[in-house]
């Protein structure tokens, strides 16, 4: 697989099985400290409450946001695997 994948820290369970499929998944607020350091990634998942988070939206990046928003786990999966 090797897709690095950056994920909202309050979705642990979706974080939790990204990684038992063997992707490289690192929490989100980690990775914002960084804004340049975002094209690393082949996605971010977030969360719809923070569509905005931390001003997301005006960092120019080509990464692909998934919004897992009534989705689980596996479906998040089903979109990164589309990407």
């Amino acid at each position: 697989m090797g897709k690095r994948i950056a994920v909202e820290s309050q979705l642990s369970n979706i974080k939790d099985y990204l990684k038992q499929k063997g992707y490289e998944v690192v929490e989100l607020k980690e990775t914002l400290s960084e804004k340049s350091d975002l094209n690393a990634y082949d996605a971010i998942v977030i969360t719809g409450q923070s569509r905005n988070m931390l001003g997301i939206d005006d960092v120019l990046t080509n990464v692909s946001v998934i919004d897992a928003t009534g989705m689980t786990p596996f479906d998040v999966e089903e979109s990164i695997k589309r990407l």
